[in-house]
């Protein structure tokens, strides 16, 4: 089995700000959007086309109206890629699971603040793992909640759907969230990864780069086009503009 690096988190992004060049925009295709009868093909696509991270969207049907997969098809696919696995669980008690999915070969497991009741714990948990830790906040949750919890976090991934299914439209009030969260981890000069999943396409890629996001989660945004290594080169383009 092909195993990715445990990689450390990286600064790059920070030090673009403060030097004031330009920093690059991860793009992480999800592959709940993909089609599984050629996963392969489908990874080796958008791997060659500059993906950053693929994004692994766990649903357990609870936590949300949807059903994916658990660690077994992660371990499956981790022979496929040496791109990071941006692991996101949509699940109740995912204290429970994290050091499955760990196990499996996730570099990133995110997990969500409305389906935990301490935080704090379960990212101190999954860094004892290994990989790095990052914090969901659903649509209608304020960034309010994250005063004492950010300075502890890797990644902060900011929903812009409500959770559970691909190919939704875009909440317009996710731009404004985007900027605040932007804001308030770079007030406290902290190295939080900055990341939004939900509703971005071709159209709107752009202005949601200019919120000073680190990554950009594209689902149907990419695998639901004619050609995703095409599509996912004209998104880095976009972003970089």
């Amino acid at each position: 089995m092909r195993e990715a690096p445990r990689s450390s988190r990286t600064s790059l992004t920070m030090a673009a700000r403060t030097n004031g060049s330009p920093h690059p925009i991860r793009i992480a295709p999800s592959l709940l959007s993909a089609d599984f009868s050629q996963i392969a093909q489908q990874i080796e696509l958008v791997e060659q086309a500059g993906a950053a991270y693929l994004h692994l969207d766990v649903m357990d049907g609870r936590f949300v109206p949807n059903i994916t997969w658990g660690p077994k098809i992660i371990g499956d696919l981790r022979s496929l890629s040496d791109l990071p696995f941006d692991t996101h669980l949509m699940i109740v008690e995912p204290e429970r699971y994290v050091a499955d999915f760990a196990a499996a070969g996730a570099n990133i497991i995110t997990v969500h603040w409305e389906a935990t009741v301490h935080a704090h714990r379960l990212i101190q948990q999954i860094k004892e793992l290994g990989v790095r830790a990052g914090l969901s906040v659903n649509p209608a949750t304020s960034l309010c909640v994250l005063e004492d919890i950010l300075p502890y976090l890797d990644l902060l991934l900011i929903m812009s759907v409500n959770p559970g299914f691909g190919g939704q439209s875009y909440i317009p009030t996710s731009t404004a969230k985007l900027l605040a969260a932007r804001a308030l981890i770079d007030a406290r000069g902290l190295d939080v990864e900055l990341e939004v999943d939900g509703g971005v396409h071709l159209d709107n890629v752009a202005e949601v780069a200019r919120t000073g996001v680190d990554t950009i989660v594209m689902g149907s945004g990419i695998f639901g086009t004619t050609h995703p290594d095409e599509t996912l080169a004209r998104v880095r383009a976009l972003c970089q503009r």
